[in-house]
C-alpha cells in the first residue's frame, strides 16, 4: 500500500529565510513580508496544494556568533528584521478553510498564562487550526534583549519546559470541564461555575492559582510541535509532542533520528504511530531535468556565504569565521543548537566535512536535504526517502518566494496525487483530527490528557 505523503510549509516572518540572498533575485517576493496579502496569497496557494499547514518559525534574539557580532546578519539579512509570527495567524485563517497554522513559541520567556490564552484564543479564531511548535531560546543576544545576563544551560531549558508544559495543560484541559459552557440566553447563564476549577500548580520553576480565564477551545490543546535534536530534546519530544521536526543531510542519519525518537516514544509509554514525523527538505522542481538543474546552480550561484555562514555560526554557537574554509568541522558540544553540528559531523560519518562544505550545504534551504529534477524523479526521491526513513512528511523551505511553493503545488502534488501518494481532498475537523483521523481533543495515550478535570481544585 501506498504511504501517503503530508507537506507543511517551513517559513518565517522575515525575509529570506533558509536562502540567505535570494532575496537580492527580483524574482523573490520575500521582501514584501511586511504586506499583509503577501501572507494571504501565501495561505491560500498552500490550501489549494492540500498541504497540512504553514510552520512558522521563530528566534528570539540576533545571530551574533559570526564574529563576535550582530554585523553580518544585519548586512546579510540573516533573518533579521524578524516580526512576531502570531499576527499572521488570524489574517490567513481568514482567508482559508483548512490549512492549519503552527507557530513557533518559546518556553522561556513568557508566563505560562499569558502563552495558553494566546493560544486559546487562535484556536477560537481558526477553529481548531492551531498548532504550537514548543521551543525553549538558546541564543545569548535574545537572553540579554530581554535582561537576562545569561540563557539557562540547555539541559536546564527543557526542566523549565516540563514544568511550563504542565502548567499549560491544566489550564487547557483542566480548569473547564466538558459540559461547563451552557450560552442559554433564556435563562441568562452563561457557565456553569460547577463544572470549572482552579488551577493550583506548585512547580519547579512556576506556581498558577486560580481559574483559567478561556473557555475550552476546539482542540483545548493546540497540536503540539517539538524540534529538539539532543538527548534531552529526544525525550522531551517523545513526553509531549505530536509531531516531530527532524532535520540530517542523509538518509542513514534520518533513519537514525526516527528510529531513536520511535524508541523513545515506547520508553513514554506512547505508541510508535502516535506522532508524524516531518524531515526538513527544499524541493526545486521545474518541467524538465535541465531547467530544474539550471536554476538550482543559478541559486548556488546567488547565496550569500557570509549569509549562511552566519546562520550556522548561530545554530552552533561556533564562530565559524575564525577558521580557514578548507579547515576540517569537528563536532563541538555548545549549549546552542546540540543537533546543528551533529547533524554533519557525527550522522554522515562517511563524509569529512571542511568548514566550506557545512556554509555551502546551508546556503540552499538549511541543514536539510536538497531534491532537485522535475515531478517525477522529485516524486520518486521523496518516496523512497519515506521508506527508507520512516518519516511521515516533510516541512518544505523555499528558495525563492512564492514560487518555490507555486511549483510544488503546479507540478509536484499532481505527480504524487497520480501515485496515490498525496491526498486529493482535505479531511473534515480541527488540525488533530486531520492529522490523526481522530478525536479533537490530546489522545489517551498522552500524557496532558491525565491533566484533563482532574487537576484542579473546586472553588
Amino acid at each position: 500500500m501506498t504511504k501517503e505523503i503530508r507537506f507543511n510549509a517551513f517559513m518565517m516572518n522575515c525575509i529570506g529565510h533558509l536562502a540567505p540572498g535570494q532575496w537580492t533575485s527580483p524574482q523573490d517576493n520575500s521582501l514584501r513580508y511586511l504586506q499583509p496579502q503577501y501572507w494571504i496569497g501565501l495561505a491560500r496557494l498552500l490550501e489549494d496544494g492540500l498541504f497540512d499547514g504553514l510552520f512558522l518559525g521563530d528566534v528570539l534574539g540576533i545571530y551574533d556568533v559570526d564574529g563576535d557580532s550582530a554585523d553580518s546578519a544585519l548586512r546579510h539579512a540573516a533573518q533579521v528584521p524578524m516580526n512576531d509570527p502570531f499576527p499572521l495567524v488570524p489574517l490567513m485563517s481568514q482567508a482559508t478553510q483548512h490549512l492549519g497554522f503552527g507557530v513557533t513559541a518559546s518556553v522561556t520567556y513568557e508566563p505560562p498564562y499569558l502563552l495558553a490564552r494566546r493560544f486559546s484564543t487562535l484556536d477560537h479564531l481558526t477553529g481548531g487550526r492551531i498548532a504550537w511548535n514548543i521551543v525553549t531560546s538558546y541564543l545569548s543576544s535574545g537572553a540579554a534583549s530581554l535582561g537576562l545576563s545569561q540563557p539557562l544551560s540547555h539541559d536546564q531549558r527543557y526542566d523549565r519546559a516540563d514544568d511550563y508544559l504542565s502548567l499549560c495543560y491544566k489550564l487547557w484541559e483542566g480548569s473547564w470541564q466538558e459540559g461547563a459552557v451552557l450560552r442559554d440566553q433564556e435563562r441568562g447563564v452563561y457557565a456553569d461555575p460547577d463544572k470549572i476549577r482552579r488551577v493550583e500548580h506548585q512547580g519547579p520553576y512556576f506556581q498558577s492559582h486560580g481559574i483559567y480565564q478561556c473557555e475550552p477551545s476546539p482542540q483545548r490543546t493546540p497540536v503540539l510541535f517539538q524540534a529538539g535534536g539532543s538527548v534531552r530534546g529526544t525525550r522531551f519530544a517523545a513526553q509531549h509532542a505530536e509531531c516531530i521536526f527532524v532535520g540530517a543531510p542523509t538518509r542513514d542519519g534520518l533513519r537514525r533520528t526516527v528510529d531513536a525518537l520511535r524508541a523513545d516514544l515506547l520508553k513514554a509509554g506512547r505508541p510508535t504511530d502516535s506522532v508524524r514525523i516531518f524531515a526538513m527538505f527544499t524541493v526545486i522542481v521545474d518541467d524538465s531535468m535541465a531547467l530544474a538543474n539550471a536554476r538550482f546552480h543559478h541559486y548556488l550561484a546567488r547565496a550569500s556565504y557570509d549569509g549562511a555562514r552566519t546562520l550556522l555560526a548561530g545554530w552552533t554557537g561556533i564562530d565559524l569565521s575564525r577558521y580557514h574554509p578548507d579547515d576540517t568541522l569537528a563536532y563541538v558540544d555548545t549549549d546552542a543548537g546540540q543537533s546543528a553540528l551533529a547533524s554533519f559531523s557525527i550522522l554522515d560519518p562517511n563524509r569529512i566535512w571542511t568548514v566550506r562544505d557545512a556554509v555551502e550545504f546551508v546556503s540552499v534551504g538549511g541543514r536539510g536535504p536538497v531534491v532537485v529534477g522535475d515531478a517525477a524523479h522529485v516524486a520518486d526521491e521523496l518516496q523512497s526517502w519515506v521508506a527508507d526513513t520512516g518519516i511521515d512528511g516533510f516541512n518544505l523551505a523555499y528558495v525563492e518566494s512564492p514560487r518555490t511553493f507555486e511549483d510544488i503545488v503546479r507540478l509536484l502534488i499532481p505527480e504524487l496525487q497520480r501515485r496515490g501518494a498525496y491526498k486529493t481532498a482535505y479531511a473534515p475537523g480541527t488540525l488533530r483530527e486531520k492529522l490523526f483521523a481522530g478525536d479533537p481533543y490530546l489522545p489517551p495515550t498522552h500524557d496532558g490528557s491525565r491533566y484533563r478535570n482532574d487537576n484542579a481544585n473546586p472553588r
